[in-house]
């Protein structure tokens, strides 16, 4: 069988912890349905959402109060893996005993490893937080930080988005595949980090595409295949066109030709795609796309979109 890396949007996931724990529930028997079908999974999520949501209350609370800290994004980060990672754990754990899974579920709290000089931190370009009637309030609440004025709605924080270059404790997350573990790594892209000359490691603001983090992570374990899980059933061209396509097999060239003419949009699909091209790139079989709730047609090729080298 194979070895399978599965990037799940946050937006999956729900807005709030009630949603979440009965949202993740769909993702956790399929993931179930795959190990029980022989494949070694790992499977990662978004957090945008959940990341939000955590370092929106904190600053709100900080507000309110001010012996309430404020939370670093970093920080924000680790607590929103550890909120996901819950239940995730949780739902899959309790699908394997439904499906009479004899396997075991892991977390792993996940530390990207990104390049300091990465030319992304000299322009960071990603929002977050809330927004702010004045920029000397939004750099009041938000110390060391660059803050833009977005879009009429107020001063806001933006972040880096770095290339994701390892992981911290990767071997292990392979080894635990290899010794039979089900992974949920990755969360969020993971907390980007940088390492000094010594080696020392230190995390740092920013947001990693957990698409492109995914991607990497599956190059690095080796698996036979990175599946992209969104709201569609195919990536398209000429979208809500009257010429619009589907796309059943695409090749790098050809994917590589529709971003040249802007085909897919920057917010959503095109890193989905990207990522599926960097897999192939550096050795997967094949990257798919498509929606949740076909994963196990996605893997029999009998619905998505499947990306290869050539």
């Amino acid at each position: 069988m194979s070895r399978i890396v599965i990037a799940l949007g946050g937006n999956a996931l729900g807005n709030n912890p009630e949603e979440q724990k009965e949202l993740v529930k769909l993702p956790a028997r399929k993931i179930a349905e795959l190990v029980k079908a022989g494949h070694e999974v790992i499977i990662g999520h978004g957090n945008g959402p959940q990341v939000g949501m955590i370092f929106n209350g904190m600053s709100k609370a900080h507000e309110v109060n001010e012996k309430s800290p404020l939370i670093p994004l970093p920080e924000a980060g680790a607590m929103s893996q550890g909120y996901i990672g819950l239940h995730m754990l949780n739902a899959t754990t309790n699908a394997f005993k439904e499906l009479n899974v004899e396997k075991e579920v892991m977390y792993i709290l996940t530390q990207t490893i990104v390049d300091a000089k990465d030319a992304a931190f000299k322009n960071p370009t990603k929002p977050i937080g809330p927004f702010y009637a004045t920029k000397e309030e939004a750099e009041q609440m938000n110390p060391n930080s660059v803050i833009i004025e977005d879009a009429g709605r107020g001063y806001r924080k933006v972040v880096a988005s770095p290339i994701p270059q390892t992981f911290i404790g990767i071997n292990q997350i392979k080894n635990a595949v290899e010794a039979g573990a089900t992974v949920i790594v990755g969360g969020g892209g993971g907390i980007p980090t940088v390492k000094d000359a010594k080696g020392y490691v230190t995390p740092v603001d920013g947001v990693i595409d957990k698409d492109f983090a995914l991607s990497k992570i599956a190059v690095l374990v080796k698996a036979d295949y990175f599946v992209v899980l969104t709201a569609v059933d195919n990536v398209m061209v000429n979208y809500k066109q009257p010429n619009q396509k589907a796309l059943k097999h695409a090749t790098k060239a050809e994917l590589e030709q529709y971003i040249k003419e802007n085909q897919f949009a920057p917010g959503s699909m095109l890193p989905k795609v990207k990522a599926a091209i960097k897999f192939v790139e550096e050795g997967g079989k094949a990257a798919f796309i498509g929606d949740l709730k076909d994963l196990e047609n996605i893997i029999a090729e009998k619905t998505g979109t499947k990306v290869t080298l050539k």
